[in-house]
């Protein structure tokens, strides 16, 4: 029997595919900003994994953070999923 994967559950739970593009100062050039890019499955509108990722920047990273983008794709919509009649099966 194939084991679900947890990205699955998550997505027909209503998580989606969340990118955000940070970009912080450098700690010993504070004049220059870099950019690091975070993906994971996260709930829009409010986002908790990100904002869980985003304190703990804040608390144990020393680039101060200038800005984020954030992208969110519901990868698997209602209007996809709909109810089978049967199962056919080829050999």
């Amino acid at each position: 029997m194939t084991a679900i994967s947890d990205d699955f559950v998550k997505q027909l739970s209503g998580y989606g595919l969340t990118t955000a593009q940070i970009l912080y100062r450098m700690p010993d050039h504070p004049s220059f900003l870099q950019t690091y890019l975070w993906q994971h499955y996260d709930l829009c509108p409010h986002f908790p994994e990100l904002n869980r990722f985003l304190e703990f920047w804040k608390r144990e990273l020393e680039g101060p953070l200038h800005s984020v983008t954030v992208a969110h794709s519901r990868l698997i919509r209602p209007a996809e999923l709909r109810a089978v009649d049967g199962v056919f099966r080829f050999n």
